[in-house]
């Protein structure tokens, strides 16, 4: 296997402790398994504006676009939140999702059996949970021009973003659903507002007509206010739910409290190349930072879904998900997840014990 490199962008608050964690899982896979990676890290977000004066610094996005695979920690902290909009972390990330094209986000919920007394819903809600959220990431509100803030003739300022989707956008987003609902339980829940927004009456227009080519996948369609009570109300019935990207913004943190901690879990970014920008789907949390509290876990499976989707390594992302799970078994929590019976660990001993069992597995 030719040598993969991958760019690290530790970003803000937790993001360095987290993204540290991740670095150990690599440098064990490149020890016990022969796995060939080379790492190179660089600033974003409120780091790269420390550093550059700007929140994606140009050196930062050369190495992330030479690179196969981009593991991101987290950007924000509310020590930026004065600056000009263009000079804002988040800006950073949005940056690197436009210029890498990574316009679909899948987000995985999945309860471990071991968390399920972690969930805040009742066990026999979320007991066996195992859904896929596919977020449009390039497109919608979030990108849509015209947008500002203006001043109206009677001197009152007025706020506008515009909602916009090409049909070609909706299509390729709608393709990843069905390809992903392939390989699951063959279920889309498409999820619009189609009976108020022109826009999201076109992507269900759209989507029937991708259904059309994937006969074996069952389509349905839900308004976004009702997927956000199923999902608390009965969880369990959506396999995958494909989405515009603030519906899927909303619904996807939404569906991270059921599995007991939004610590837990990872996303994908990819582009239509299968390049993938890979981090946990939580904040930078500077409330924490520095503390070695942070839950890893969802950094570390990120490493496993970067594995899976851009390094064409699934084996050795299993083994990743294996050693979580034995981690769990093992009764280590952090306090995010912690439960009367469970050794409360730091972030670091967290770390370490998935390496250890990662090893324990390789001989």
């Amino acid at each position: 296997m030719a040598t993969k490199k991958i760019a690290v962008l530790p970003g803000d608050g937790i993001g360095p402790e987290i993204i540290a964690e991740a670095v150990k899982v690599l440098d064990c896979l490149r020890d016990a398994y022969g796995f060939q990676a080379e790492m190179e890290t660089a600033p974003v977000g409120g780091a790269g504006y420390d550093a550059y004066g700007k929140p994606l610094p140009d050196e930062t996005l050369k190495i992330a676009q030479a690179s196969d695979a981009v593991l991101l920690g987290a950007v924000g902290g509310p020590k930026y939140d004065t600056l000009d909009r263009p000079l804002r972390p988040e800006q950073g990330l949005l940056g690197l999702r436009k210029a890498l094209e990574l316009f679909a986000n899948l987000r995985p919920a999945l309860l471990y059996p071991q968390l399920v007394s972690a969930s805040t819903l009742k066990p026999e809600v979320v007991s066996g949970l195992d859904l896929m959220i596919v977020r449009e990431l390039t497109g919608g509100i979030y990108f849509g021009q015209p947008r500002g803030v203006r001043t109206l003739p009677d001197g009152e300022k007025e706020g506008f973003n515009t909602l916009v989707y090409r049909e070609s956008e909706i299509r390729r987003i709608g393709i990843v659903a069905f390809e992903t609902a392939r390989k699951r339980s063959k279920r889309v829940c498409s999820v619009d507002k189609a009976n108020v927004l022109e826009c999201t009456e076109l992507w269900r227009q759209v989507m029937i007509e991708v259904a059309r080519d994937y006969p074996d996948v069952q389509l349905s369609h839900m308004y976004v206010d009702n997927a956000a009570m199923q999902l608390v109300r009965a969880p369990k019935q959506f396999d995958v739910m494909v989405t515009e990207n603030m519906f899927g913004d909303i619904l996807s943190d939404c569906a991270a409290m059921l599995t007991g901690s939004i610590g837990m879990l990872p996303s994908a970014s990819l582009n239509e190349a299968q390049k993938g920008m890979y981090e946990p789907i939580h904040g930078s949390a500077p409330d924490i930072a520095g503390r070695g509290i942070a839950n890893p876990l969802a950094t570390i499976l990120s490493v496993a879904m970067m594995l899976r989707y851009s390094l064409g390594a699934p084996e050795l992302a299993e083994r990743i998900e294996q050693a979580v799970s034995r981690t769990l078994d093992d009764g280590l929590r952090t306090g995010d997840i912690f439960v009367e019976g469970c050794k409360k660990v730091g972030t670091a001993q967290m770390g370490d014990a998935v390496v250890g069992h990662l090893r324990a597995m390789a001989k």
